[in-house]
């Protein structure tokens, strides 16, 4: 009776795999520090309070700028990005696609009435995108992993990248157990002579349903040729920016959440003046914002991430990236700026 698109918690030899990891403790798997989900301070009745009491402005008051650009044709001879609201974004480098947490069915959650995306969030559809090479799922949250999407995707995709557990969930919908490769922290995988993904540490938690923290969530290491981009998933602030980024760093562009946040829950998302710093602790050349300006999870102003995150960037001396909706990023040559955002 419960709906497929809330997915099928790990078992059989991928449960026996995921007992053998230093993450997985206790039944469930851990961040590398402490991370209640809320506030100890705040109470369930305070947090639903707010909720009542949020800001009217959490939605756009108008249809949201973008621009449609052909993906089959896109120029590939250095890593472009194109980015599609909140947390799903394209990569091209030499011919090799790759698309990341695909959210394309106009709702971040299982339930039609909630989590809708913004008017002008959804210019671009399944059908849109030439066949994908590589797709990344970082954690399996309703906001990065759309039952709905994955379907639409799931005969033109050669193969799903993502963390222990999210595996059993694809599988359940129907994508084959040898096109799914699902990893660890630190692990790593080949992917040709110049690519290879490095599955590295986030500050978060998972699940679809009321269980939490049966599979496990990450950010990742892309290594493209010459060329390193992190792609920051869902995450607190915390040391692993640094570790990451002494051990893969500089990277020439980092892909940061900047949303979505809230001090009943500052432990699991960062608030944008830590986003620019995790940028630095990365080192990274280049910082795109990412997980806003499509759905509104949380409390604050739709735009409130991106002012924030502009004026943090500035004061830390961090290069910034804010492309409209669909307006590619081509690293060592484009970086959209315009603050398009205030409308």
């Amino acid at each position: 009776m419960i709906p497929k698109t809330f997915g099928k918690r790990p078992s059989g030899s991928i449960l026996d795999k995921i007992k053998q990891s230093e993450n997985f403790q206790n039944g469930i798997f851990k961040n590398q520090s402490s991370t209640p989900v809320k506030a100890e301070n705040v109470s369930y009745f305070q947090m639903m309070k707010d909720f009542i009491n949020k800001s009217k402005s959490t939605v756009p008051p108008v249809t949201l700028p973008s621009t449609k650009i052909n993906l089959h044709t896109l120029p590939s001879d250095k890593p472009t990005i194109v980015w599609f609201g909140h947390s799903s974004y394209f990569i091209k480098y030499h011919g090799l696609t790759i698309l990341i947490d695909p959210v394309f069915s106009g709702n971040a959650s299982p339930f039609s009435f909630f989590g809708k995306s913004f008017a002008g969030s959804d210019v671009y559809a399944p059908s849109d995108f030439p066949e994908i090479d590589m797709m990344i799922i970082t954690h399996d949250h309703y906001d990065h992993l759309d039952y709905k999407t994955i379907l639409k995707f799931k005969s033109t995709t050669k193969h799903f990248y993502t963390t222990l557990g999210v595996g059993e969930h694809l599988k359940y919908w129907g994508i084959a157990e040898n096109d799914i490769t699902e990893l660890d922290w630190w692990q790593k995988t080949t992917i040709n002579n110049q690519t290879e993904l490095i599955a590295t540490p986030a500050r978060h938690f998972s699940g679809r349903g009321i269980q939490r923290a049966t599979s496990l969530w990450a950010s990742f290491v892309l290594k493209m040729g010459a060329y390193k981009i992190f792609i920051g998933s869902d995450s607190g602030y915390d040391s692993h920016f640094a570790e990451i980024g002494k051990q893969y760093g500089p990277f020439d562009i980092a892909i940061l959440e900047t949303g979505q946040y809230n001090t009943n829950w500052p432990l699991i998302h960062m608030m944008p003046e830590e986003t620019a710093q995790a940028a630095i602790d990365l080192k990274a050349k280049v910082l795109l914002p990412v997980h806003w300006a499509k759905f509104a999870l949380a409390l604050h102003d739709w735009n409130d991430p991106i002012k924030r995150v502009s004026v943090a960037a500035k004061k830390l001396n961090v290069k910034l990236t804010t492309p409209l909706i669909g307006e590619p990023i081509i690293l060592d040559a484009s970086y959209p700026d315009k603050e398009w955002w205030n409308l």
